[in-house]
């Protein structure tokens, strides 16, 4: 299988935000990245997901949730890397920009957000109720608390065994979710998901996920 890969640009009022959208023939969905803190479309870990998601045909979106001169800003000051009431408002940007494209248009959406940039995605889950799955990679979900009872998107935490904060903040989230969810702890695994063979089995999991709900068309509901 050959995807198509486009560097786009997505407007928000007077700026614009970067990405890379890849386009695998016969798509059975779209998942969009968002990215952690500090980081940006280019980082690693989520690329390596989203090469897997594509091989198992799906549509990805992976983009800056901050414009160039806001990250040269939080590098210097990380002012912006932890408000998540914006950085929801960009990935619900990325939502409607991406209903409005001829390629995108009539995929099911799915996110797939890490630290920081989980909490974004459950705000704009919320906000999005036509979303249909959500996975977070050592999430922070308890930046979104105030969302999370309106987020009906079946919802997947994957957390590193050994990143027991986090662990106690996901348990804890997943009990105020509003719709299906599942909480999987990777052994031997950290917060950033270095360890050997702990990204293959973040990428398993994922993929299961939005096969499940994207691929499968499986209903949501609430449990």
């Amino acid at each position: 299988m050959r995807e198509s890969q486009q560097d786009i640009t997505i407007p928000i009022r007077s700026a614009s935000l970067y990405g890379m959208l890849a386009l695998p023939p016969d798509a059975t969905g779209i998942v969009v990245f968002a990215h952690g803190s500090g980081s940006s479309r280019f980082s690693p870990r989520n690329h390596e997901v989203a090469v897997a998601l594509q091989q198992a045909g799906f549509t990805t979106l992976l983009f800056d949730l901050l414009t160039e001169s806001e990250e040269a800003v939080d590098r210097r000051t990380r002012q912006y890397r932890f408000d998540i009431p914006l950085l929801g408002e960009r990935l619900i940007a990325a939502t409607d920009w991406l209903r409005n494209q001829a390629a995108t248009r009539d995929l099911d959406i799915g996110y797939f957000g890490a630290s920081t940039g989980a909490a974004a995605a459950l705000i704009s889950a919320a906000e999005r109720p036509e979303v249909r799955a959500v996975v977070s990679r050592g999430g922070r979900p308890d930046l979104a608390a105030e969302a999370l009872g309106r987020v009906r998107s079946p919802t997947l935490l994957i957390v590193g065994e050994l990143d027991t904060a986090v662990i106690e903040m996901n348990t804890s989230a997943k009990a105020k979710l509003g719709g299906p969810s599942e909480l999987v702890i990777v052994p031997g695994a950290t917060h950033l998901f270095e360890e050997p063979g702990t990204m293959e089995q973040v990428t398993k999991h994922a993929e299961g996920w939005f096969q499940r709900y994207l691929a499968g068309g499986e209903q949501m509901g609430s449990e």
